[in-house]
């Protein structure tokens, strides 16, 4: 529900909410009303064709100052498909998403719960984030990025065809779910995305380097891991 300025201040006086607004377009891979020729063309790619119009792309400003653009890792038909938030400086230098020590937490995480990037077995994931370009110093994405890039996303749900989808971080959250409710309100829940006519459920879950700075939520993080396993589980005999 989208409240009005008159509503929303009613309903903070009342001590009703959280009022969540939308930050983003919800995700949609295909079937909406207004077609962008663009993300429409990307709706069809195969996967080579799709790594490399990410290669080249220059939709915003980050395809100028990038080193690489970063695709994506894993296994190409995963069950899993952890979704994080942009590269950073080591990401940027290498092509590879969640790399350093940061990576080595999330290659750590996975393996609590039977899971790995590596090999194509069906406890290997998929992992990918919303930017595919590092933002200078490492900043906020800006919502024009994320428009900008969100079609590359979706294309990568859309062909990998996971039973579930773990976001990692708030910015990557708020993209994927199109709101701007904070972590603690979205954790714990089932939530979905519609990708090419399926619903997908999603669950969120803290970045890993966050939790590299804040350890005291490393259990919440656990926490979400071992519901995230039961979403899965649930989603494989549905």
């Amino acid at each position: 529900m989208t409240l009005d300025a008159r509503r929303h201040q009613l309903w903070k006086a009342m001590g009703l909410g959280p009022v969540w607004q939308q930050r983003y377009p919800p995700a949609a891979a295909s079937g909406s009303e207004a077609v962008d020729p663009r993300a429409d063309r990307v709706a069809h790619l195969g996967w080579d064709e799709l790594e490399a119009e990410t290669a080249k792309c220059r939709a915003c400003a980050l395809g100028e100052t990038r080193r690489h653009a970063v695709f994506g890792v894993g296994n190409r038909r995963a069950e899993w498909m952890l979704v994080g938030e942009a590269p950073g400086a080591e990401e940027d230098a290498c092509g590879e998403p969640f790399v350093g020590q940061a990576g080595k937490l999330l290659d750590n995480m996975l393996a609590s719960i039977g899971l790995t990037r590596a090999g194509e077995t069906p406890q290997s994931v998929f992992i990918a984030n919303v930017l595919k370009c590092r933002p200078p110093s490492n900043r906020n994405p800006e919502p024009a990025e994320v428009t900008q890039c969100r079609p590359f996303l979706l294309r990568q749900v859309e062909l990998v065809d996971p039973k579930l989808v773990l976001v990692m971080g708030r910015f990557a959250s708020q993209a994927l779910l199109g709101t701007d409710a904070s972590i603690a309100s979205l954790r714990g829940q089932v939530h979905h995305i519609d990708v090419a006519g399926r619903r997908v459920p999603v669950v969120v879950t803290y970045h890993p380097a966050y939790l590299l700075r804040t350890l005291g939520d490393k259990a919440k993080s656990w926490a979400d891991l071992c519901f995230a396993r039961e979403v899965h589980a649930r989603a494989g005999s549905g």
